[in-house]
């Protein structure tokens, strides 16, 4: 009856904090209508306007603001209001000088002329900055109706792909060697010199409204193919000719003139809702990558349910020779019943595990919920920054199940420092993650990148933290430590039990290593496509596939770790409370050997700070997932025990 109400008690405030999390950002997209010069309205705009937000580049951690490369700025420049997430990603979307009246073609239309003198420091520092841009192949990201205008391609077997981004320019190395864009041009061959994209053919398409029921036409794909030209007028720029050349060395005056060109065409095939459609068909390693996830969850459930067999096979003869009539008959030398005295006995360092089995629950909730909401779709890639968002907001509002599970499970180990325990709780681990962003932060503002999170924002999280995060935690921990410690099935001795000399594998660090294989081997697919839309800049949609991996990944560390769990109690080795733990979390070790082999094999970056920045926030993702499965574990292992002690009969 007490655990059908606790079960209860949680389940209506994950309710609630689902419920909030939705009200605070989830308010969905309205399709803005379009119409020509001098048929507009209320709800038909005839102005479209391109916003630009920061380059990034896969060779570099650090993003930068579009003005810090000296582009063609808005001279009425504006910035949306951003999300937390989008703050915490380094998102700084603003608008820009391309504006479009709708349905009118442009022509080599100038926007703004750069002039760089020799022997001007300041104008050297920036050109110097504009090269290095290009050096490190850092890529433009333009919005239009809040849909990223891409740059499409033929690759491989004539496909076509579309990349929501394109790059500032290129470089010919010294030895003559073209890098990135530059091998698409025959024009780029210049030895030591750099080829600066100041040109671009926008294309926007759009469905027609008529018949549809709605005034106008709506938006539905922006392409552009960026070029280099030299203009050798600057105030009549024909955007023809010869590439721009940004000589490796500044020895002379250098103009550069950037010019674009508008397009309009209808498509009342794509229909709205499905405008992003050609973009995600054409995502790298989607495809072929269907089949190798579908396989290794037909693997990992094969073996869960080979787990579950062997398990129940095995326990059920256990149990019913352990409660044969004739004791002394039935009576075994070893054995998981021998240790039935001492199995519930509390564990060293218990505080510390029920801070973490705390934490981990929180973190837990929190991955359930936003994964559910992704799933319904309302944390698309088009809702800018709501991942992140929701997830925040998520952990905030979830400290009291934090502290609730902490001080119960605390008061069941025989504690009483309870005010240390929820401190802990409510401090240790979201203090270790804080520190770790702060010095990362602090990285980021001496490099100048725009993904340095402004004072303002740090103090908005310091105050949703211990404003309200360290507030719930208290008032989970007044209700945990008001409820009676768990009753064990069975009676702990006085005197503990000797533990015999163990095999190999019944020793604890061997066990320990091997209970994360299994677990790994069912996200590692995944895990690939997490860190290329972290660290490569790539669209990550497939969240159903992700929820299916997510539960899988909780009946695998389940069952991994309570057929570890049975070993060692059979070996009558019953310190299990801190192993099962440490089982399942293992998997957060190979999580981080695979995003360092990441690292080294998949990514180009350089520069000691991309580096330090790379492991810095690696390490933060580790403690999480380290919580995460840890608690799967233990919670799972905690009822194995309670249900098979309690089934046998003790004298």
């Amino acid at each position: 009856m007490k655990t059908r109400i606790d079960m209860d008690f949680v389940l209506v405030f994950t309710l609630v904090a689902f419920s909030t999390c939705s009200g605070f950002y989830l308010p969905g997209l309205a399709p803005v209508s379009f119409c020509e010069d001098g048929k507009g309205g209320d709800d038909c705009q005839t102005l479209i306007q391109l916003f630009v937000n920061r380059l990034d580049s896969v060779e570099s951690v650090l993003p930068y603001e579009y003005d810090v490369f000296d582009f063609c700025k808005d001279d009425n420049e504006r910035r949306p209001s951003e999300n937390l997430g989008q703050v915490l990603f380094g998102e700084r979307i603003e608008t820009s000088p391309y504006k479009f009246s709708f349905k009118k073609d442009v022509k080599c239309q100038e926007l703004c002329t750069k002039v760089y003198t020799k022997g001007k420091s300041e104008d050297k520092n920036v050109l110097d900055f504009l090269k290095r841009g290009m050096q490190l192949n850092y890529q433009h990201h333009w919005i239009v109706d809040n849909m990223p205008v891409t740059w499409c391609y033929d690759v491989e077997d004539s496909q076509k792909y579309c990349n929501p981004g394109f790059p500032i320019g290129c470089l010919v190395t010294t030895d003559g060697r073209a890098k990135d864009a530059c091998v698409i041009n025959s024009e780029f061959n210049k030895k030591n010199t750099f080829y600066i994209f100041n040109h671009v053919a926008i294309k926007i398409t759009y469905h027609n409204g008529e018949g549809e029921g709605w005034r106008g036409a709506r938006l539905v794909a922006a392409t552009l193919e960026p070029k280099s030209i030299k203009n050798a007028d600057a105030e009549k720029p024909t955007c023809e000719g010869l590439p721009m050349e940004v000589p490796g060395e500044f020895d002379s005056d250098l103009k550069i003139t950037y010019t674009y060109s508008v397009t309009f065409e209808e498509n009342n095939d794509i229909k709205w809702a499905s405008r992003w459609d050609y973009i995600l068909v054409s995502m790298p390693h989607t495809n072929i990558q269907w089949f190798s996830i579908m396989n290794s969850l037909v693997i990992v459930l094969f073996l869960s349910g080979m787990v579950a067999m062997i398990m129940l096979r095995t326990l059920h003869k256990d149990i019913a020779r352990y409660n044969q009539v004739d004791q002394e008959d039935a009576q075994e030398e070893s054995g998981w019943k021998q240790v039935h005295g001492d199995v519930f006995r509390p564990p060293r360092k218990g505080m510390l595990l029920s801070v973490f089995l705390g934490q981990g629950t929180q973190i837990f909730i929190m991955t359930f919920i936003t994964l559910f909401l992704a799933c319904l779709g309302f944390l698309s890639p088009a809702n800018r920054g709501a991942l992140m968002t929701c997830s925040v907001v998520l952990w905030v509002l979830l400290g009291t199940p934090a502290g609730y599970v902490s001080s119960r499970l605390y008061k069941t180990f025989g504690g009483e420092k309870w005010k240390t325990n929820v401190l802990l709780t409510a401090l240790l681990c979201p203090g270790i993650v804080f520190a770790d962003f702060f010095l990362m932060n602090l990285i980021l503002w001496v490099e100048g990148s725009s993904a340095a999170i402004p004072f303002g924002t740090l103090v908005a999280i310091l105050a949703l933290w211990f404003g309200i995060s360290v507030p719930l935690t208290f008032v989970g921990a007044y209700f945990g430590f008001k409820k009676p410690a768990i009753e064990q099935p069975v009676r702990t001795n006085q005197i503990p039990r000797q533990i015999p000399e163990q095999s190999f594998f019944t020793k604890p660090v061997p066990g320990i290593v091997m209970g994360g294989i299994l677990p790994f081997g069912c996200i590692f697919i995944q895990l690939f496509f997490i860190l290329n839309s972290i660290w490569s800049h790539q669209m990550y949609y497939m969240f159903g596939f992700l929820f299916l991996v997510f539960i899988i990944l909780l009946i695998t560390c389940s069952e991994a770790t309570i057929l570890l769990c049975y070993f060692h109690l059979c070996a009558e080795d019953y310190h299990w409370w801190w192993r099962s733990f440490l089982t399942s979390g293992f998997t957060a070790v190979y999580l981080f050997v695979y995003a360092v082999h990441y690292f080294f094999s998949k990514l180009q970056i350089v520069g000691a700070a991309s580096t330090i920045l790379y492991f810095g926030y690696t390490s933060i993702m580790v403690l999480i997932f380290f919580l995460f499965t840890g608690t799967i574990g233990f919670f799972a292992c905690f009822w194995f025990v309670n249900k098979i002690y309690s089934v046998v009969k003790v004298d």
